[in-house]
């Protein structure tokens, strides 16, 4: 399963009402595309708000609207953080935020890709000078970070940063209001970064400070089935980002890491790829997560997302085609996105998103012409519901009868 997070998107106006994936560079998902099959999805519940932790929840086949209980809890299993049943997760995005008059706007949700060193610093410093036995922070890479809160409230209504981008987000930073016990947390925190050396040195090399913490996506952990006794199948991720190495862990999947994956345009995508052509030697089935075209996305950089596309094609589609059969010669390919990032929004979308799926065995004509994008996904009849049943079509197989009546 290939995951290109964020690639979908809406026909532009810049592009003649083309999408980003209609004009990037992708014989590798075209060839799939033409050789296999093609169709839409709707990953995301429309209850649920879109998000690649409850999109790829579900891609991996457990049904978020039964299962998901906050994004927090579960890049805290990629960390190792335990948590008892009382404690809550937040995930904390180191933010930019600046005052229009009596506006405060949300500027950036990632401090313009803060360094993980420089994150490391500061939050190091927030925990020396406010953090508590009750709550601290827990330093990630770059401005993604877990706040951790014992015995704390998850009843909190939080707003994703990437959600608020360019908006006066008072609304927003007064729902902390309801939880004085973490307000203080945040403002205090708030005081330790404007003043601090790193923010200081950012500012005059017109870099963006990253003056705010901002908690959200909380929840307490959540009971995944593992994988393999659901499946019948040895699995592991590949992700350069905690939230899917913690879906990783829950679900008893192997979390496989790679040097240099960044979770941006310079991550390794060559070494993901000859990470699990190594790991398929033992293990039935492979995730590879690529969160390039997400970020450029939120940034509203049309350039930057149809080149995260054409890396992605190129560097891990085709790359992978090459190389698998290094290993064996039967094997299914399943490349999707987890949500539509649509540039005009800045943020995801809810819509369905395209999927293809090729079989080496089978698909040995070419059944079509055209390329992997939105507009002959959504021409295919071929729609599935949600997550589980697109991993239930793409393993070709059943979910076993215990887990059936559980869900």
């Amino acid at each position: 399963m290939l995951i290109g997070d964020g690639m979908g998107d809406f026909p532009l106006r810049e592009l003649n009402g083309k999408t980003p994936l209609e004009v990037a560079i992708t014989p590798g998902m075209d060839f799939l595309t033409s050789y296999g099959e093609i169709g839409s999805c709707q990953t995301v519940p429309p209850s649920m708000h879109p998000g690649s932790d409850v999109a790829i929840m579900g891609l991996l086949g457990y049904p978020p609207e039964k299962k998901y209980t906050g994004r927090g809890p579960i890049e805290a299993a990629a960390r190792g953080i335990e948590l008892k049943p009382e404690d809550v997760a937040y995930r904390c995005n180191l933010v930019t935020l600046r005052f229009e008059g009596s506006e405060l706007i949300m500027e950036d949700y990632s401090a313009g890709h803060i360094s993980t060193e420089e994150a490391t610093e500061l939050i190091n410093s927030i925990n020396h000078k406010v953090s508590t036995d009750k709550i601290e922070i827990f330093p990630g890479v770059s401005y993604r970070h877990i706040l951790i809160w014992r015995g704390g409230s998850g009843g909190l209504h939080t707003y994703p940063p990437h959600d608020l981008i360019g908006k006066n987000v008072w609304f927003a930073f007064q729902s902390y209001d309801e939880e004085p016990y973490l307000k203080e947390f945040i403002l205090k925190s708030i005081e330790i970064l404007e003043k601090h050396p790193i923010n200081q040195k950012r500012k005059l090399e017109s870099k963006r400070p990253a003056n705010a913490i901002w908690p959200w996506g909380q929840g307490r952990t959540p009971d995944l089935e593992p994988f393999e006794e659901k499946w019948g199948l040895k699995g592991g991720v590949i992700s350069a980002v905690d939230l899917i190495k913690g879906l990783g862990v829950l679900a008893g999947l192997r979390v496989i890491e790679v040097p240099g994956a960044t979770g941006y345009l310079d991550t390794n995508y060559e070494g993901k790829v000859d990470y699990a052509i190594e790991a398929l030697k033992e293990l039935d089935f492979i995730l590879i997560h690529v969160e390039a075209p997400d970020e450029v996305s939120h940034q509203g950089s049309l350039d930057l997302k149809i080149k995260a596309i054409d890396e992605f094609d190129r560097r891990v589609v085709r790359y992978l085609l090459e190389r698998i059969p290094e290993v064996t010669n039967n094997f299914r390919i399943l490349v999707c996105c987890d949500h539509l990032t649509p540039i005009p929004i800045r943020t995801h979308s809810i819509k369905p998103v395209p999927w293809t799926i090729f079989d080496s065995v089978r698909d040995k004509e070419k059944k079509r012409e055209g390329n992997f994008c939105e507009r002959l996904a959504y021409e295919s009849p071929q729609f599935l519901k949600s997550g589980p049943e697109l991993l239930e079509y793409f393993l070709e197989r059943k979910p076993n009868l215990k887990e059936t009546e559980n869900t």
